[in-house]
């Protein structure tokens, strides 16, 4: 019969009684975060989804919409990538310690870890450094764990303790170990050096004649370094090349290298976090270059928020960091896919 090996759709009671456990999972972790935070002091915020602009980094694309006013005029608007834009307004308006659990979106993202909408668990602490929210970082994976009671963490046969000390590694240490790719001798006055990374890594990746040094360094990172990450605890990777690093600032003893970092468990990366980029000339200068390869690779730019850019003008020295809920989700309450552990998946996405 036509029909019979259509799957059930997601609210059918069963397949809604096999993922009810890792939903009630979650709301168990969604309270021990939001406790741990205002612990510490951190004012909860709900900022806007529509927004000037989603983000203008080179490979994030955003769903857009327009808007009609009363007098009939139309606007483009987009749906969030993050909600960072808006918070970094919020540190120059003066708030010193905020977080947000923000429904964002992103396009051309499909998979297993991914889904076009999505929570981003995000927060910011003015007047710190990112050492700091690097152990918020450590602080908020354990919380989930405690919530949920598991011991370890599980993916694809790969099993990280949450509450064992993170394993730190520098991005350059990585691709030496990893790879065998002395990085940072690729990286000169702040940019890339596509031709000496390109013989670097000939023999690890596959190379077009058309990939940038960005493109090269993902590649890399993507097939042999991540896979080795967050086995048997967590992975801090830090110190992003500069080329890397759109909206962190670079390292004041080694402008090779910026204040970023990256948690991982098991493969999956978790979180991403900054000592934030103060300098708006410069962050306008780093948009506007990634806006170029965006139009030249994929047709298409997103405009700049001038607001945004004048807000990073007036905020004080901050850090911040965007962690993945769901995969966090996911991880402590044992769960297979990012969709098992949403309520309501994206419409035609299981």
């Amino acid at each position: 019969m036509a029909g019979m090996d259509q799957p059930s759709p997601w609210w059918s009671p069963a397949r809604h009684a096999d993922r009810r456990p890792f939903l009630l999972a979650r709301g168990a972790i969604t309270r021990a975060v939001r406790a741990w935070f205002d612990a510490q002091g951190f004012t909860e915020v709900e900022t806007a989804i529509l927004q000037v602009s989603p983000g203008n980094e080179t490979h994030l694309h955003a769903p857009r919409t327009e808007l009609t006013g009363g007098d009939g005029a139309r606007a483009t608007r987009y749906l969030r990538t993050s909600p960072e834009f808006a918070a970094k307004k919020l540190l120059a308006a003066g708030e010193a310690r905020i977080f947000e659990l923000a429904r964002v979106f992103r396009d051309r993202e499909r998979g297993d870890l991914h889904l076009p909408e999505f929570t981003m668990l995000e927060w910011y602490r003015a007047e710190a450094s990112y050492d700091a929210v690097m152990a918020d970082t450590f602080a908020v994976i354990a919380y989930a764990a405690q919530a949920t009671g598991i011991g370890l963490f599980s993916f694809r046969g790969k099993l990280a303790d949450p509450f064992a000390e993170p394993h730190m590694l520098t991005v350059a240490q990585a691709f030496e170990r990893f790879a065998g790719i002395d990085l940072l001798a690729t990286i000169v006055r702040g940019a890339g050096d596509r031709a000496a990374l390109a013989a670097a890594a000939r023999e690890r990746v596959r190379i077009s004649d058309d990939d940038t040094w960005s493109d090269i360094f993902s590649k890399v990172l993507v097939e042999h370094v991540e896979p080795n990450l967050g086995q048997g605890r967590l992975t801090v990777l830090f110190e992003y090349p500069a080329p890397e690093a759109a909206l962190a600032r670079t390292k004041a003893a080694d402008p090779r290298v910026a204040e970023r970092f990256e948690v991982y468990a098991c493969g999956v990366e978790l979180a991403n976090g900054f000592g934030e980029l103060t300098d708006a000339a410069e962050q306008r200068r780093r948009f506007t270059a990634d806006m170029d390869e965006k139009e030249r690779r994929y047709g298409e730019r997103y405009p700049l928020d001038e607001e945004f850019l004048a807000a990073v003008a007036a905020m004080p020295p901050s850090s911040g960091v965007a962690l993945g809920f769901d995969r966090l989700v996911m991880l402590a309450a044992g769960a297979l896919r990012v969709d098992q552990v949403v309520w309501t998946p994206p419409a035609g996405e299981t």
